[in-house]
């Protein structure tokens, strides 16, 4: 396995999915006491999202070619969203209100847009595409199961995560978080310019 493509992918996917905000979220959005509840929407989420990311993140490229739009376009239209996003998440507040209604927010919106939105799904097509080998391809996918797990994992301690971070604590690092995923962004403009005029 390609150790290097695993990290970058595992740090990209965390700036972008930020589990923790993700919990603090699901927290907010599923009674704190049904625990079945809260276990089959972190379950059905992370399965989800998975699923998705891996499969968008293999086949988007041979359908955007289909398309006639190429990789570097994409590079530079997705890093547009991504600072578009990394701007949202370093300028806007987050309200979290606890409910105790029993609804289904796997697919809506802990899955989309939360954790395969349009940002980390376009960040995993760039990720496989940048892999030549299977070695490479099979670090992303590992990156990917590892940012899942570790949100569902966070997602079923979400009670306990707030407590720790709190809102101050989120909003610091949401913020933080936000400044990498603008930079990673500016990176994948740039390589994507830099492609098209070559």
């Amino acid at each position: 396995m390609d150790i290097a493509a695993y990290l970058n992918a595992l740090i990209a996917l965390f700036v972008i999915i930020d589990p923790i905000g993700a919990a603090l979220i699901f927290h907010s959005l599923v009674p704190p006491d049904d625990m079945a509840h809260r276990f089959k929407m972190a379950l059905k989420a992370g399965v989800i999202s998975f699923a998705l990311l891996v499969l968008f993140g293999n086949f988007g490229e041979p359908l955007l070619h289909k398309l006639g739009i190429s990789i570097d376009a994409l590079r530079i239209s997705g890093g547009i969203l991504l600072f578009y996003t990394a701007f949202n998440m370093i300028t806007k507040d987050m309200e979290y209100t606890t409910t105790t209604e029993r609804k289904d927010i796997a697919v809506f919106p802990m899955s989309i847009p939360l954790m395969a939105g349009p940002g980390s799904l376009t960040l995993a097509i760039l990720l496989y595409s940048k892999g030549d080998a299977s070695a490479s391809n099979m670090a992303v996918t590992l990156a990917i199961l590892s940012i899942t797990v570790s949100t569902f994992l966070l997602m079923m301690l979400s009670r306990y995560v707030k407590r720790i971070i709190g809102r101050t604590g989120d909003d610091i690092l949401r913020r933080f978080l936000g400044v990498i995923l603008a930079a990673l962004a500016i990176q994948f403009v740039h390589d994507g310019v830099v492609n098209m005029s070559v």
